[in-house]
């Protein structure tokens, strides 16, 4: 190791705090959730001070280092594989005891340690007293106290760092914890013949080994099998070691190896680390609680909440929503004015402002909604939803920590379906793993949301909060019912237990919030500014080209001319202004026919007709099919489609009708159509990237099953509302 670079690993239990103490130190923008998983994605960044330069990683949270969830995995495998100098444990201060069980682990592991005590400001609060040097001591790793949020403790964890990677000079010193009289002469044993045999040693201890073999760890069982025979000795050993410890206390080996661990951390503690209650605080949680998860209560003030952030906003959003909407019409009159007619003002009015500029104009509705769900989410509400929600979910073959993942996919509109996926790997159970990741992109993400927002605008102006609602709920109905069709089928299996941990009730920062809600929006508009522009422009290619052979267009030219003559004979006194306002009103419709048949004979109108008798039967408007087919893309480029679709040709300054008044004004909207489209929409094939992620979090086979199976139950269903709605309207 270099005196100047070190490489350190920052790990952490969910919810400690980690990921906010990580953005302190490096300044970059890890996500921070009151959940497990959030921390999908290896995240990396720099310190630099005193000529010392730290490469921090930021691991998955994550409970221990036993191979249950995917996130254990992950950062067991970093800290393994990696080597880095030192690991700094991120530690919920007021919750020492529960928290130390990981701590404990990196120990075992031999991982030079720095503890980091987070949330020391409540700890202080609730009249408790921790003294983190008799606990430095005891431990014999550095611990420094820390208030994460406030960026308190940073510089002094990383100094720790800099001294240990000094101190240590990237040994690794694994710690021995005595785990009974029926385990330790067994793992003596095991121990000895794994180093005898150097069976794994170039990769992990001896009696690491050893202990994860009877904790019945099954990758790295998986992985002995693979090294040589002595891992068929070392499970007969466990076997043995299994009868010995039921017959004299009745119970498991990993379930005594962790009774010990937490008889460690107990004996640490009583030893004068800790004084004082922390009754307040938990007090305080649980009072809230009461109220908040109440078997009744709780679920109406969570639809209370969802109703809330609709009506908010719809309602305060409309303001700046209004002022993009105008920009962007000021900016297409500019186009108009300045550009000479022709294929380059089409393309930059009608592809490029017509079709961002509608993706665009939800920005102001998008940043408002996830403000509200970062707050909830940093709150410590959306953890309890999950608690909630726990035994509706068993009822469909999902368990309660599937919530988070839908959520997070767009459970509360706004979300995205590839960290939705990606948060599936919580989940222990492969089976209710899969059923969530192929049910999340049914939820309305941010991309669904700009559609629906826009096609609510259009059809349910009197009620968009309602609307919207039943979006909502028609998005939960669909996950579940499709979730228990999958867990009576394909994926059949027994559920597992919920285990989650109910985080304290925390008021976030206006910074925090502020942060990871810029950081979604500027993600929304980026790829606005990159993919739904490319898209855009592609769009307005097929919806241009072919254009009308010159005879229909002469055809057309000639009618306008007979409509000029026609209105000029019939209203001999009228001249300027009025006049050439009279001819633009009688040639308005022939235009308008113009454009639908340039539409439907180009490449774009040309595939609308072709699916049109199939779409037929879900009563599709042909513009719908067109931008359907493009949104696989991405969902955002339904609307900018939509929009190329209705703007294409019409070029007046004038016209400032918006898209929404476009499509309320188009006789094929009807409300059996509107409806059919709306439950196409949520159901129908994921987007590229979401196909992408599912394959790489289970495979292709289940990727395609993703995109024929939603494909068609979507239509399916489109089919049935339409018909049946028909029936009553």
């Amino acid at each position: 190791m270099s005196q100047a670079h070190i490489r350190a690993a920052m790990s952490g239990q969910p919810n400690c705090g980690k990921s906010t103490m990580f953005n302190a130190i490096t300044g970059g923008s890890a996500r921070v959730g009151n959940y497990p998983g959030i921390t999908v994605d290896r995240l990396e960044g720099t310190y630099r001070k005193n000529g010392y330069e730290i490469k921090l990683v930021d691991l998955p949270g994550t409970y221990s280092l036993t191979s249950y969830s995917m996130e254990e995995v992950v950062a067991r495998n970093v800290i393994v594989d990696e080597h880095p100098d030192v690991v700094i444990n991120m530690v919920d201060a007021t919750a020492l005891e529960r928290s130390l069980y990981l701590a404990v682990q990196f120990m075992e592991i031999g991982a030079p340690l720095v503890l980091g005590l987070n949330m020391m400001d409540e700890v202080k609060r609730n009249g408790v007293a921790i003294d983190t040097k008799k606990l430095s001591q005891l431990l014999n790793v550095p611990v420094v106290a820390c208030t994460a949020r406030l960026g308190q403790g940073r510089e002094e964890l990383m100094a720790e760092v800099v001294q240990l990677a000094k101190d240590t000079k990237g040994l690794w010193k694994p710690i021995r914890l005595s785990y009974g009289p029926d385990l330790d002469p067994i793992l003596e044993r095991m121990a000895k013949r794994i180093e005898e045999e150097g069976f794994m040693t170039g990769r992990h201890d001896p009696r690491w080994v050893a202990i994860k073999y009877l904790e019945g760890d099954e990758l790295v069982i998986e992985a002995g099998r693979a090294a040589g025979p002595l891992s068929a000795e070392l499970e007969a050993v466990c076997a043995e070691a299994e009868k010995t410890t039921r017959l004299n206390s009745n119970t498991t080996p990993d379930a005594i190896i962790a009774d010990w661990r937490y008889g460690f951390i107990n004996g640490l503690l009583k030893q004068g680390v800790v004084t004082g209650g922390d009754e307040l605080r938990r007090n305080m949680s649980d009072n809230i609680d009461r109220v908040v998860t109440h078997k009744l209560l709780g679920p109406l003030i969570m639809a209370g909440m969802l109703w809330a952030m609709f009506y908010i906003t719809f309602t305060l959003g409309a303001y700046p929503q209004g002022w993009i909407e105008d920009g962007f019409t000021a900016l297409s009159d500019l186009g108009t004015t300045y550009i000479p007619e022709g294929y380059v003002q089409s393309l930059i009015v009608n592809g490029i402002i017509g079709g961002v500029g509608a993706v665009i104009g939800f920005t102001p509705l998008i940043l408002i909604m996830f403000a509200m769900l970062v707050f909830l989410e940093d709150l410590g509400y959306m953890a309890r939803v999950a608690y909630m929600m726990d035994k509706v979910m068993r009822i469909f073959g999902l368990h309660g920590m599937s919530v988070m993942p839908l959520i997070m996919s767009g459970g509360i509109p706004g979300g995205c379906a590839v960290p939705g996926v990606m948060c599936a790997r919580t989940l222990r159970s492969p089976r209710e793993r899969l059923a969530t990741i192929l049910t999340a992109p049914f939820m309305v993400c941010g991309a669904k949301t700009t559609a629906y927002l826009m096609l609510v605008a259009a059809f349910f102006p009197q009620s968009p909060t309602g609307a919207m609602f039943a979006v909502v709920i028609a998005a939960w109905a669909f996950v579940l019912l499709v979730s228990r069709l999958l867990r009576w089928t394909v994926v059949k299996g027994e559920s597992t237990p919920f285990v989650m941990e109910i985080p304290p009730y925390r008021l976030p920062t206006l910074r925090g919030v502020a942060v990871h809600t810029l950081e979604r929006v500027w993600q929304y508009v980026k790829k606005a500014g990159t993919v739904i522009l490319a898209v855009s422009i592609v769009m307005w290619a097929v919806m241009t080209f072919p254009e009308l052979p010159e005879d229909t267009v002469a055809s057309f030219d000639a009618r306008r001319s007979i409509a000029e003559e026609q209105v000029k004979t019939a209203n001999p006194q009228a001249t300027g202004e009025d006049l050439d306002k009279l001819v633009s009103d009688a040639q308005t419709p022939i235009t308008d026919e113009q454009n639908e048949a340039a539409l439907q004979y180009s490449v774009g109108g040309s595939v609308g007709s072709f699916l049109k008798p199939v779409t037929d039967l879900a009563g599709f408007p042909w513009q719908a099919n067109i931008a359907l087919i493009g949104a696989f893309a991405a969902k955002e480029v339904f609307v900018s489609t939509m929009a190329t679709a209705y703007s294409m040709g019409e070029v007046d300054p004038e016209d400032a009708t918006s898209l929404s008044d476009r499509l309320a004004a188009d006789p094929a909207w009807t409300l059996p159509a509107i409806l059919s489209v709306f439950v196409f929409m949520l159901l129908y094939t994921p987007c590229m990237v979401t196909v992408v992620c599912i394959a790489k979090e289970s495979n292709w086979k289940w990727a395609l099953f993703s995109v024929g199976g939603s494909m068609a139950f979507a239509f399916v269903m489109a089919v049935v509302v339409f018909h049946t709605t028909k029936l009553f309207v």
